[in-house]
């Protein structure tokens, strides 16, 4: 019993030390602890949750990493409607907004804010603790995106004091750097990169996988308290209340009482634009007491004491002098704009990417064009549009390479994708992605092999493919820059360990296109061997449940290449195990599909799904006419709706744990 009270205990100090030191990290940019610390901290607490599930708090921060994977988003009405604001854009209005309310309300003064360019939502909280969060959406009713928010370190899962019902209204955002890596990352992957950082936002709240969400960095900034038992006088006195509860609101709000220093307010905020973390595209300006606002009202579409003030987007001209082609660390070719330097939002500019040739033919971009720049995010530039009279008369369109600049490979672009892209994994300018791919936790998982060592073997030309790993010598490593004989052994018995990893991980750090994990696990299970599943025609693969055609293309032509048949070779050769190592644990689920939906008391959908592999059935991600049943937990949606109308049995996890345990 004492041992459990002092579980407990320790959980709930954990919880705190997290909880503050997260505030002071992401909330004020002053932390006073190293990544270390709090990783291991953190890591403290997950082992204690994993080992005292019982004792685990709904609220930890552990739960902040997301997880949950929703079917749809619920529309929830709010109980105070998210009015929209009207737009200004001249001085002139600002004058004429102020002087009008000043000639009916002579006491009243002003707030002038920043206006964020990210998704607008409200969150509720009931005695002190967060319970739903929820868009926009047409600021009657928006989405449940609760478990979402949650992710959003600076959201305080509970506050500091605060009883009964409180809503507060906020912003979702993007920092910049975070949109610079996130696109950076989606083109190295051929993947559509977000147009700026505000879609960025709104396209990560509104993952169906909380997971995703969680991994893409958003932050918020609350700008509003709509709700509470007793409200304040004022919106000055109302965001000191929101700070002392825990929130992060926005700095450098600015009381002002008469229109000359409501505009001088603006201004400021205009000028101190490039130099912020985040985008801004106006300025808010709002009756700062809360009696004014009431007697004020609402027309049908805006309140009448707010209005938002949107600033000019900078454009510059410049001419385009050539096109050159990047290879990213996964292959894809991109286009890259070379700029007679021009100056713009802060910054010279010489450079501006040009995604794919999908893009380039949209805005039919050619060498000697003048072009129409403007920063997208006020941070990355791009190029908008073409001045065509002043395009050279001798000019061509532009047609991407056929064969790759870094290695001469064909290049190849798949049916559906935008990326132009080299698949020959030993091509130089994507061989270190593509052997940190290899070794990572979900391939090979080889410990000891940072992104540093790996870029110290190719600067020494130790390795130029990933087989190259398993020839290496303890002395060679050894020699290296901040190694030496430990590290090197550490290294050497970490590489020999993976050699018996088995198919599914090595067929997953191959780095396959659209083969992940699951796709990896799947065609492990059915070709048990890599020379089987080399020899597999694209027909027998489609045969494989949820590996679609693209999927089965993308294999076969994978395995064409000379490159990689010789990449196989060496493998075998360093005694690399290349066949299947998930042995059945029995075949009371052989000949079966079952479709995995909603929360599992005990089980994640993954473990599940393994569960259904090993006892010989099939785990398929949708529900059809060859499903034989549903595992269905908690919050289940359209799956489960759909296998009740196709008349598809439904069990639970303990009946689901009774015929495989039988």
């Amino acid at each position: 019993m004492q041992k459990g009270i002092e579980t407990e205990r320790e959980m709930r100090s954990l919880e705190e030390q997290l909880n503050y030191h997260s505030r002071l990290y992401y909330e004020l940019d002053s932390p006073i602890i190293q990544d270390e610390e709090y990783d291991a901290l953190f890591q403290r607490l997950v082992i204690l949750e994993r080992e005292n599930p019982e004792l685990a708090n709904p609220n930890s921060p552990t739960q902040r990493v997301g997880g949950k994977v929703a079917e749809r988003f619920e529309e929830v009405r709010h109980e105070v409607p998210m009015d929209s604001f009207d737009k200004i854009f001249s001085e002139e209005e600002i004058y004429e907004f102020v002087n009008k309310i000043k000639s009916e309300y002579p006491e009243a003064e002003f707030t002038v804010e920043k206006k964020f360019d990210g998704l607008s939502v409200s969150l509720e909280y009931e005695n002190g603790t967060l319970v739903r969060g929820l868009t926009r959406g047409d600021g009657i009713s928006g989405e449940d995106v609760t478990e979402n928010i949650k992710t959003i370190k600076s959201v305080p899962i509970k506050l500091n004091g605060g009883s009964g019902k409180i809503i507060v209204r906020g912003e979702v955002y993007m920092p910049r750097k975070t949109f610079a890596r996130l696109n950076e990352k989606r083109e190295l992957n051929g993947e559509k990169t977000f147009a700026n950082p505000r879609n960025a936002a709104a396209g990560s709240l509104r993952q169906l996988d909380s997971r995703i969400c969680a991994e893409r960095g958003l932050q918020i900034f609350i700008f509003n308290l709509q709700l509470a038992d007793i409200m304040p006088e004022s919106h000055i006195e109302s965001l000191e209340r929101l700070t002392s509860l825990g929130f992060t609101v926005s700095d450098g709000c600015t009381l002002c009482r008469t229109a000359d220093e409501v505009v001088s307010a603006v201004k400021a905020i205009g000028e101190s634009r490039p130099s912020l973390p985040y985008d801004t595209d106006g300025a808010v300006i709002k009756v700062d007491k809360l009696s004014i606002r009431e007697r004020l009202g609402s027309t049908a579409a805006a309140p009448r004491w707010a209005v938002a003030y949107k600033f000019p987007a900078e454009i510059a001209e410049t001419k385009l002098v050539d096109i050159d082609i990047q290879v990213g660390r996964t292959g894809v070719l991109t286009p890259r704009a070379v700029l007679t330097p021009v100056h713009l939002a802060g910054s010279t500019v010489s450079y501006a990417t040009l995604h794919n040739i999908d893009f380039i033919r949209e805005r039919d971009v050619r060498i000697g064009d003048t072009v129409r720049l403007r920063k997208a995010g006020d941070i990355i530039p791009e190029i908008i549009s073409v001045v065509i009279d002043k395009r050279p008369n001798d000019s061509v369109p532009f047609e991407m390479p056929a064969r790759c600049p870094s290695c001469d490979e064909l290049v190849t672009r798949e049916n559906g994708e935008v990326a132009t892209r080299c698949i020959n994994p030993d091509c130089p300018a994507q061989l270190s992605r593509s052997i940190i791919h290899f070794v990572s936790r979900g391939a090979m998982n080889i410990d000891n092999l940072g992104e540093s060592v790996i870029e110290q073997f190719i600067e020494n030309k130790l390795i130029k493919s990933a087989a190259d790993l398993y020839y290496l010598k303890k002395e060679d490593i050894a020699s290296l820059d901040r190694l030496g004989e430990k590290s090197a052994g550490n290294i050497i018995e970490a590489i020999d360990k993976s050699r018996e990893a088995g198919l599914e991980r090595l067929l997953c750090g191959l780095g396959i296109r659209h083969i992940g994990e699951k796709a990896a696990h799947t065609l492990a299970s059915r070709f048990g061997n890599i020379s089987a599943l080399m020899n597999a025609t694209v027909e027998e693969l489609c045969t494989v449940d949820d590996i679609g055609r693209e999927s089965a293309e993308s294999v076969v032509r994978f395995f064409e290449g000379d490159h990689v048949k010789a990449l196989i070779e060496r493998l075998i050769a360093a005694g690399v195990c290349c066949e299947s190592k998930e042995k059945p644990l029995g075949n009371s689920l052989e000949g079966k599909t079952v479709v995995v939906t909603g929360t599992l008391p005990t089980l994640k959908r993954q473990e599940a799904e393994a569960l259904i592999r090993l006892h010989g059935g099939n785990a398929s991600g949708s529900v059809s006419k060859k499903t034989s049943f549903v595992l269905c937990g908690s919050d289940a949606g359209s799956k489960l709706t759909k296998a009740q109308a196709l008349g598809i049995p439904v069990i639970n996890e303990e009946e689901f744990l009774a015929i495989i345990n039988k």
